[in-house]
């Protein structure tokens, strides 16, 4: 079933350069050829109408079958900003509040401790000291990555270590039993003190399982990806649309070592939160609109206007850390690194423009000062940093007003 079409326009309506455009489609058809990419899938909206989509090169380089626009991509944390938003939604109905502590609905959570790198003076090794955390987890620290929390992979420490030892990412284990085992670890920050990319948004996952009464899958198909028709996303792609799963190469171009990505063609028991869907182009060009739209597309509400604005605003402040993962110019609101400036950023954007990608190489960004959102699929993790900005460089340059 092919997913219910946005609106569309010629690009000069809309504002865009068939010039500019033009520009983007060779950059990227060079970066093709030149065997550094294997395909890709583009589209450009503004002013709530879609101006550009274009599928370049190969959605399976090994048997060379071409791009489509509607191919399915690992979007791996590209999943953040829609469990972010079924949260929100969950909060719009005043099933929880941001104050909240984490504990109150995952009482394993409660009295956090923070794990404190020490080094032996004597042996030279690293030690791990436990001290209780100043304060819980609230859900607002899971939304904007202050809990504490940590990804296995951000580091080499302690706290690291014993995440990897704890086997806490596993495809075959339950929510409940990610959740259970990560509430035994340390935290790496004391809770709101610092920005630090992590598992938050799995555990947000959980907790939406917990106050929906339902698996995660299931609770964001009945409240987002139905009403959306986000047909073709899911945490899994069924045997009658794998013949659409785009793939990457086998070797990274740059390393030449082997490309290992999620198989999405069998249900995981652990529904990743965090980064465990699939979707399309045009699956995910249809959130984004919502969001563009203030909550709402077409009949559908999900959030109201001022969620929206809440979700997508600062909420650090002063807290430090983002700038080690989103670079200088943003901070971070409610699921999405947010552009504090004009400029200070590498590349073009407004202050208000919020964003996330998934680290096998999509991308995505709403630009509200210029009414514009944008997404990009690709299956490239090596080089997902230079594809993303390269994307968005052409894509401002293609602005004709």
């Amino acid at each position: 079933m092919a997913p219910a079409p946005l609106p569309i326009a010629r690009p000069a309506e809309i504002g865009l350069s068939e010039a500019g455009l033009r520009r983007l489609s060779a950059a990227f058809s060079r970066e093709i050829d030149s065997r550094r990419l294997p395909g890709a899938v583009a589209l450009i909206a503004r002013r709530g109408r879609v101006g550009f989509v274009e599928s370049l090169g190969a959605r399976d380089p090994k048997t060379g079958a071409p791009m489509a626009a509607d191919a399915i991509f690992r979007i791996y944390s590209m999943t953040k900003p829609i469990v972010s938003v079924a949260t929100m939604m969950l909060v719009e109905e005043g099933r929880l509040l941001l104050g909240d502590t984490l504990s109150k609905y995952l009482p394993d959570f409660a009295a956090p401790k923070v794990g404190l790198e020490a080094r032996d003076s004597a042996t030279g090794r690293s030690t791990i000291e436990l001290v209780p955390a100043t304060r819980e987890i609230t859900i607002q620290d899971l939304l904007r990555h202050t809990s504490g929390l940590t990804y296995e992979f951000r580091g080499s420490g302690g706290v690291h270590k014993r995440y990897i030892d704890a086997q806490v990412f596993r495809r075959d284990q339950t929510n409940a039993d990610f959740a259970a085992t990560l509430a035994k670890l340390p935290l790496l920050h004391q809770p709101g003190s610092r920005w630090e990319y992590s598992r938050s948004t799995d555990v947000l996952g959980r907790l939406v399982e917990v106050i929906a009464g339902k698996p995660l899958g299931e609770a964001l198909a009945e409240r987002i990806l139905r009403p959306l028709s986000m047909v073709d996303t899911g945490f899994h792609t069924p045997a009658s649309e794998q013949h659409r799963l785009a793939e990457p190469f086998e070797k990274d171009p740059d390393t030449q070592e082997v490309v290992s990505l999620l198989d999405p063609r069998t249900p995981p028991m652990f529904q990743s939160g965090g980064g465990g869907m699939v979707s399309t182009a045009q699956d995910y060009a249809r959130f984004l609109a919502m969001l563009a739209n203030g909550g709402a597309l077409e009949d559908v509400r999900l959030l109201a206007r001022k969620t929206v604005e809440f979700m997508t605003a600062d909420h650090l402040g002063s807290i430090p850390g983002a700038e080690t993962l989103t670079g200088p110019g943003y901070g971070f609101g409610l699921g999405f690194a947010v552009r504090l400036a004009d400029g200070i950023a590498a590349t073009p954007g407004s202050a208000g423009q919020y964003y996330w990608g998934g680290i096998a190489g999509t991308t995505f960004w709403v630009d509200p000062r210029e009414q514009l959102f944008a997404v990009m699929m690709i299956q490239a993790p090596g080089q997902r940093e230079h594809y993303r900005a390269l994307f968005r460089n052409l894509v401002y340059a293609s602005l004709a007003d």
